[in-house]
Protein backbone atom coordinates (compact mmCIF):
# COMPACT_ATOMS: atom_id res chain seq x y z
CA UNK A 1 0.00 0.00 0.00
CA UNK A 2 1.49 3.52 -0.82
CA UNK A 3 2.16 5.69 2.05
CA UNK A 4 0.72 9.00 1.36
CA UNK A 5 2.15 11.04 4.19
CA UNK A 6 2.12 14.21 1.61
CA UNK A 7 -1.39 13.70 0.23
CA UNK A 8 -2.24 16.87 -1.01
CA UNK A 9 0.58 19.16 0.30
CA UNK A 10 2.37 22.29 -1.58
CA UNK A 11 6.14 21.72 -1.81
CA UNK A 12 8.62 23.07 -3.61
CA UNK A 13 12.29 21.81 -4.39
CA UNK A 14 15.10 24.02 -5.88
CA UNK A 15 17.39 22.66 -7.82
CA UNK A 16 15.43 19.35 -8.85
CA UNK A 17 15.94 18.50 -12.29
CA UNK A 18 18.70 15.96 -11.65
CA UNK A 19 20.20 13.86 -8.64
CA UNK A 20 19.11 14.52 -5.10
CA UNK A 21 16.76 16.78 -5.92
CA UNK A 22 14.80 14.98 -8.69
CA UNK A 23 14.47 11.60 -6.42
CA UNK A 24 13.39 13.86 -3.38
CA UNK A 25 10.69 15.59 -5.94
CA UNK A 26 9.46 12.04 -7.28
CA UNK A 27 9.60 10.82 -3.88
CA UNK A 28 7.40 13.46 -2.81
CA UNK A 29 5.10 13.12 -5.43
CA UNK A 30 4.59 9.30 -4.52
CA UNK A 31 3.31 10.43 -1.49
CA UNK A 32 0.78 12.48 -3.09
CA UNK A 33 2.14 15.90 -2.81
CA UNK A 34 1.93 18.78 -5.65
CA UNK A 35 5.59 19.76 -6.35
CA UNK A 36 6.92 22.77 -8.31
CA UNK A 37 10.43 21.62 -8.98
CA UNK A 38 13.46 24.59 -9.75
CA UNK A 39 16.41 24.43 -12.36
CA UNK A 40 17.81 25.61 -15.41
CA UNK A 41 17.38 22.34 -17.58
CA UNK A 42 14.65 22.12 -19.21
CA UNK A 43 15.08 18.64 -21.05
CA UNK A 44 15.71 17.09 -17.41
CA UNK A 45 12.19 18.90 -15.87
CA UNK A 46 10.42 17.17 -18.92
CA UNK A 47 12.21 14.06 -18.04
CA UNK A 48 11.38 14.68 -14.42
CA UNK A 49 7.58 15.71 -14.70
CA UNK A 50 6.97 12.37 -17.22
CA UNK A 51 8.41 10.38 -14.08
CA UNK A 52 6.23 11.86 -12.03
CA UNK A 53 3.31 11.08 -13.99
CA UNK A 54 0.78 8.81 -12.73
CA UNK A 55 1.88 9.16 -9.05
CA UNK A 56 -0.36 10.13 -6.24
CA UNK A 57 0.53 13.88 -6.56
CA UNK A 58 2.29 15.88 -9.57
CA UNK A 59 5.37 17.53 -10.21
CA UNK A 60 5.10 21.38 -12.30
CA UNK A 61 8.68 22.59 -13.44
CA UNK A 62 9.15 26.51 -13.10
CA UNK A 63 12.89 27.13 -15.54
CA UNK A 64 14.99 29.74 -12.60
CA UNK A 65 18.65 30.32 -12.62
CA UNK A 66 19.00 30.74 -8.78
CA UNK A 67 22.16 33.25 -9.29
CA UNK A 68 19.81 35.89 -10.59
CA UNK A 69 18.71 37.20 -7.13
CA UNK A 70 15.59 39.34 -8.02
CA UNK A 71 14.14 36.00 -9.65
CA UNK A 72 14.47 33.59 -6.58
CA UNK A 73 11.86 35.77 -4.44
CA UNK A 74 9.55 35.39 -7.95
CA UNK A 75 9.79 31.68 -8.15
CA UNK A 76 9.07 30.79 -4.38
CA UNK A 77 5.93 33.13 -5.33
CA UNK A 78 5.31 31.63 -8.23
CA UNK A 79 5.43 28.45 -6.59
CA UNK A 80 2.96 29.36 -3.70
CA UNK A 81 0.37 30.83 -6.37
CA UNK A 82 0.40 28.06 -8.60
CA UNK A 83 0.26 25.57 -5.88
CA UNK A 84 -2.50 27.21 -3.88
CA UNK A 85 0.06 27.69 -0.88
CA UNK A 86 3.06 26.40 0.27
CA UNK A 87 3.79 23.63 3.09
CA UNK A 88 7.13 22.40 2.43
CA UNK A 89 10.17 24.19 0.66
CA UNK A 90 13.56 21.87 -0.17
CA UNK A 91 16.36 24.03 -0.83
CA UNK A 92 18.66 21.86 -2.53
CA UNK A 93 20.38 23.97 -5.64
CA UNK A 94 23.94 24.10 -5.29
CA UNK A 95 27.20 24.79 -7.17
CA UNK A 96 30.67 23.21 -6.25
CA UNK A 97 33.77 24.75 -7.93
CA UNK A 98 36.13 23.59 -10.11
CA UNK A 99 38.72 22.22 -8.25
CA UNK A 100 41.65 24.62 -7.79
CA UNK A 101 43.85 25.77 -4.54
CA UNK A 102 42.37 28.72 -3.14
CA UNK A 103 45.44 31.07 -4.23
CA UNK A 104 44.16 30.07 -8.06
CA UNK A 105 40.45 30.35 -7.82
CA UNK A 106 39.10 33.70 -9.57
CA UNK A 107 36.82 36.22 -7.38
CA UNK A 108 34.19 35.51 -9.76
CA UNK A 109 34.69 31.87 -8.50
CA UNK A 110 33.54 32.97 -4.94
CA UNK A 111 30.75 34.85 -6.11
CA UNK A 112 29.07 32.17 -8.28
CA UNK A 113 29.56 29.45 -4.90
CA UNK A 114 28.34 31.79 -2.31
CA UNK A 115 25.53 33.17 -4.54
CA UNK A 116 23.93 29.61 -5.10
CA UNK A 117 24.60 27.72 -1.72
CA UNK A 118 24.17 30.20 0.78
CA UNK A 119 22.62 33.91 -0.94
CA UNK A 120 19.80 31.68 -3.14
CA UNK A 121 18.83 30.02 -0.08
CA UNK A 122 18.68 32.82 2.48
CA UNK A 123 16.59 35.14 -0.31
CA UNK A 124 14.62 31.84 -0.77
CA UNK A 125 13.75 31.43 2.82
CA UNK A 126 12.80 34.76 3.15
CA UNK A 127 10.16 34.18 0.83
CA UNK A 128 9.14 30.80 1.84
CA UNK A 129 8.86 32.25 5.51
CA UNK A 130 6.28 34.71 4.48
CA UNK A 131 4.13 32.59 2.96
CA UNK A 132 4.67 30.03 5.66
CA UNK A 133 4.02 32.42 8.63
CA UNK A 134 0.86 34.13 6.42
CA UNK A 135 -0.62 30.34 6.29
CA UNK A 136 0.27 29.46 10.36
CA UNK A 137 3.02 27.19 9.54
CA UNK A 138 5.40 25.27 7.42
CA UNK A 139 8.56 23.26 6.70
CA UNK A 140 11.87 23.98 5.16
CA UNK A 141 14.64 21.41 4.70
CA UNK A 142 18.47 23.12 3.26
CA UNK A 143 20.71 20.30 1.65
CA UNK A 144 24.13 21.21 2.93
CA UNK A 145 26.61 18.77 2.79
CA UNK A 146 29.72 16.67 5.34
CA UNK A 147 31.88 19.30 3.18
CA UNK A 148 29.89 22.08 5.96
CA UNK A 149 31.62 19.81 8.55
CA UNK A 150 34.41 18.26 7.72
CA UNK A 151 36.55 18.56 4.52
CA UNK A 152 36.74 15.62 2.12
CA UNK A 153 38.64 17.05 -0.93
CA UNK A 154 41.23 19.40 -1.65
CA UNK A 155 40.33 22.79 -4.00
CA UNK A 156 36.84 22.78 -3.05
CA UNK A 157 37.34 25.39 -0.18
CA UNK A 158 35.01 27.88 -0.67
CA UNK A 159 32.36 25.13 -1.01
CA UNK A 160 33.18 23.79 2.45
CA UNK A 161 32.67 27.04 3.49
CA UNK A 162 29.52 27.89 1.72
CA UNK A 163 28.09 25.01 3.39
CA UNK A 164 29.38 25.32 6.44
CA UNK A 165 27.54 29.22 6.30
CA UNK A 166 24.55 27.28 5.40
CA UNK A 167 24.73 25.21 8.24
CA UNK A 168 24.77 27.80 10.78
CA UNK A 169 22.48 30.16 9.66
CA UNK A 170 19.58 27.20 9.60
CA UNK A 171 20.00 26.50 13.06
CA UNK A 172 19.66 29.92 13.62
CA UNK A 173 17.09 30.41 11.86
CA UNK A 174 15.63 27.53 13.73
CA UNK A 175 15.56 29.08 16.69
CA UNK A 176 13.98 32.24 15.22
CA UNK A 177 10.95 30.61 13.96
CA UNK A 178 10.24 27.56 15.88
CA UNK A 179 7.89 29.55 18.23
CA UNK A 180 6.41 31.05 14.87
CA UNK A 181 5.12 27.39 13.86
CA UNK A 182 8.12 26.88 11.42
CA UNK A 183 10.00 23.83 11.15
CA UNK A 184 13.74 24.23 9.99
CA UNK A 185 16.26 21.42 9.37
CA UNK A 186 18.82 20.54 6.76
CA UNK A 187 20.25 17.17 5.44
CA UNK A 188 24.00 16.64 4.88
CA UNK A 189 24.53 14.27 2.25
CA UNK A 190 28.42 12.51 2.08
CA UNK A 191 29.21 10.31 -1.18
CA UNK A 192 26.04 9.73 -3.07
CA UNK A 193 26.23 9.39 -6.91
CA UNK A 194 25.13 12.44 -8.36
CA UNK A 195 26.60 14.89 -11.13
CA UNK A 196 28.07 17.05 -9.04
CA UNK A 197 29.67 14.03 -6.72
CA UNK A 198 30.88 12.32 -10.51
CA UNK A 199 32.30 16.16 -11.30
CA UNK A 200 34.00 16.71 -7.67
CA UNK A 201 35.33 12.94 -7.14
CA UNK A 202 38.92 12.36 -8.73
CA UNK A 203 39.89 8.41 -9.43
CA UNK A 204 37.74 5.28 -9.11
CA UNK A 205 34.60 5.52 -7.59
CA UNK A 206 34.77 2.25 -5.91
CA UNK A 207 38.31 3.19 -4.56
CA UNK A 208 36.02 6.09 -2.99
CA UNK A 209 33.34 3.83 -1.65
CA UNK A 210 36.00 1.55 -0.32
CA UNK A 211 37.01 4.41 2.18
CA UNK A 212 33.28 4.84 3.61
CA UNK A 213 32.65 2.63 6.65
CA UNK A 214 29.60 1.70 4.92
CA UNK A 215 31.94 0.12 1.50
CA UNK A 216 29.60 1.71 -1.09
CA UNK A 217 28.48 5.25 -2.17
CA UNK A 218 24.82 6.25 -1.39
CA UNK A 219 22.19 6.56 -3.73
CA UNK A 220 20.19 9.79 -4.42
CA UNK A 221 16.84 7.82 -2.75
CA UNK A 222 18.37 7.39 0.42
CA UNK A 223 19.06 11.09 0.84
CA UNK A 224 15.13 11.80 -0.43
CA UNK A 225 14.18 9.37 2.20
CA UNK A 226 15.74 11.38 4.88
CA UNK A 227 14.19 14.42 3.41
CA UNK A 228 11.06 13.58 3.46
CA UNK A 229 11.24 11.89 7.20
CA UNK A 230 12.41 15.19 8.06
CA UNK A 231 9.97 16.88 6.64
CA UNK A 232 6.92 15.12 7.76
CA UNK A 233 4.79 15.18 10.84
CA UNK A 234 6.81 12.16 12.14
CA UNK A 235 9.60 14.61 12.70
CA UNK A 236 7.54 16.95 14.43
CA UNK A 237 9.93 17.84 17.30
CA UNK A 238 12.60 18.32 15.35
CA UNK A 239 14.04 21.82 14.52
CA UNK A 240 17.63 22.77 14.00
CA UNK A 241 18.77 19.63 13.20
CA UNK A 242 21.39 18.55 10.40
CA UNK A 243 20.19 14.90 9.27
CA UNK A 244 23.80 13.69 7.79
CA UNK A 245 23.63 10.94 5.06
CA UNK A 246 26.84 9.45 4.43
CA UNK A 247 27.99 5.65 5.16
CA UNK A 248 29.40 6.68 8.45
CA UNK A 249 31.93 9.09 6.64
CA UNK A 250 31.85 11.14 9.80
CA UNK A 251 32.41 9.04 12.32
CA UNK A 252 35.27 7.46 10.32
Amino acid sequence: MTNLRFQGRKILVTGGTSGIGAATALAFSREGAQVVITGRDVDRAADVACEGEGTAGRILFLQCDLRDAPRVAEMVDFAAETLGGLDIAFNNAGYQEPRALLHEQPPETYDTVFDTNLRAVFLAMQAEIRHMLAAGGGVIVNNGSVSGLRNPNEGLALYCASKAALLSMTRSVALEYAPRGLRINAVSPGRVETPMMRDAVAGDLAKVAEGLPARRIGRPEEVAAAVLWIASEEAAFVHGHNLCVDGGFLSS
